[in-house]
């Protein structure tokens, strides 16, 4: 159904490759020069002495333990030194996250730590078994290598400075026997200059070393950052545990709003109207009088019955609202029809698309149908637009939701537009809700959800 023949904003014009070369240019020439390249440098200089510190008496603490554990008399003291280089290994990794964290920006929180109980020997189990110290000995011990390579990266960046120098070295000292250019990290030996033009060759080829070297420390780093996330967070398990929690409490918080705005629409609405349609029968049935008697004020009494009429009125259409605001009865044919009922109920023409061969459970339309109801609301509200684009696609298992429209933009989550708790309720059931809103517009959020709940 479309209930308007509006289609999306046109997108920006073809560019010319050629367009596209400066920035991209500008990015290259610029890389060395970058923050990003700077703190990428400093991890790779810092991780490489703390990679080798670390990595030492973990290893010796890991094999000497290993080699006890195979005889019984030492499988004690074994045990012990290899719980010794867990602990290690984990204070460790608390120093590394908080260098990712400093120089990279890359913040991963630190895993839980279990209070082992019972005596010495379950206490000693617990340690073994501690999920995530064993990765934070994996990371120690990977750590060395990777730090290795680092290092070779930041030799990129001490080649490219020393070939860089080479005509200023030429003219300071005047020297013919010394080489000027460096050993490149990717060659061997160092070939010599006899001539001023030589030196100019050298600054070439540093310059050229200089613009790579910010690329081989940043592919060193992207390594070490998926390490960092993998072995120093909680876990897949734990950080799955800590979203349901997560979830689980939006869930009931969310419940808990729902029952108290319940109940106060019916305290402020229903029930108002109901009590006022008790006092105005009561009061009817007063100016009636006892059976057989006449009508002392019959006007009056045909004021009480109208009133007491538009009372129950007013009461059943209050009812019939707040059930809708439960369950809308448009659902009760489907998510289709109940989203053409709202597209043709906005304010704004609402081109409406909707593609689902596969019918989500009660719980997932009821969220996508009071999410699509928010976004149009907040379109009509803030946005400024003169047309709306709604459109509903299921594949892969997944209902996709996306309300666009061509408005000022500029919407983003906390700021009073409703995406916040919008993003908090399709949370409770593993949804995401993504906002792609530049000033100027246009403005698309984009709502996936579960089939299944």
């Amino acid at each position: 159904m479309t209930t308007t023949g509006w289609k999306h904003p046109p997108g920006p014009a073809r560019e010319h490759p050629a367009s596209r070369t400066g920035p991209a240019l500008r990015n290259v020439l610029g890389a060395p020069l970058t923050a990003r390249a700077g703190a990428e440098l400093a991890y790779c200089l810092a991780g490489f002495p703390l990679a080798l510190a670390g990595f030492l008496p973990v290893a010796v603490f890991l094999a000497l333990g290993a080699g006890l554990t195979v005889s019984l008399l030492g499988a004690v003291l074994g045990l012990l030194l290899i719980v010794t280089a867990i602990g290690l290994a984990r204070a460790l990794s608390a120093v590394h996250r908080r260098l990712a964290a400093g120089l990279l920006g890359e913040r991963v929180p630190a895993p839980g730590r279990a209070r082992p109980t019972g005596g010495a020997v379950a206490r000693l189990d617990a340690r073994l078994r501690d999920a995530a110290g064993w990765r934070s000995v994996a990371y120690v011990l990977v750590k060395l290598p990777v730090a290795t390579f680092g290092m070779y990266a930041a030799g990129w960046w001490l080649t490219g400075l020393i070939d860089l120098s080479a005509p200023l070295r030429w003219a300071a000292f005047g020297r013919r026997d010394l080489p000027t250019i460096a050993p490149l990290p990717v060659g061997g030996g160092a070939p010599y200059s006899t001539s001023l033009a030589g030196t100019f060759v050298a600054a070439g080829v540093g310059a050229v070393t200089l613009l790579t070297a910010p690329w081989v420390t940043r592919g060193v780093v992207a390594v070490d950052r998926w390490l960092v996330r993998a072995l120093l967070g909680p876990g897949e398990l734990a950080e799955r545990v800590r979203a349901l929690e997560e979830t689980r409490a939006l869930a009931v918080d969310d419940s808990a709003a729902l029952l108290r705005r319940v109940e106060r629409d019916l305290h402020d609405g229903a029930q108002v109207r109901l009590v006022a349609l008790a006092l105005s029968l009561d009061m009817a049935r007063e100016r009636l009088g006892a059976d057989g008697d006449p009508v002392a004020d019959p006007g009056r009494v045909r004021q009480l019955v109208e009133l007491a009429h538009r009372n129950a009125t007013e009461a059943l259409t209050e009812l019939r609202d707040l059930a809708r605001g439960l369950h809308p009865p448009a659902l009760d044919d489907g998510l289709p029809d109940a989203l053409a009922t709202l597209a043709a109920r906005s304010a704004l023409p609402v081109e409406l698309a909707v593609d689902v061969p596969e019918r989500p459970t009660p719980a997932i339309e009821t969220i996508a149908y009071f999410c699509a109801a928010e976004l149009l609301t907040n379109v009509i509200r803030h946005s400024g637009a003169r047309r709306a684009a709604l459109r509903v696609t299921g594949q892969h298992g997944a209902l996709r939701l996306c309300v666009g429209d061509d408005g000022r933009g500029g919407a983003r989550a906390g700021t009073g537009s409703g995406l916040t708790g919008l993003a908090q309720r399709v949370r409770t059931v593993d949804g995401t809700l993504e906002i792609s809103s530049p000033a100027g517009g246009p403005t698309t959020v984009t709502v996936v959800l579960p089939l299944r709940a």
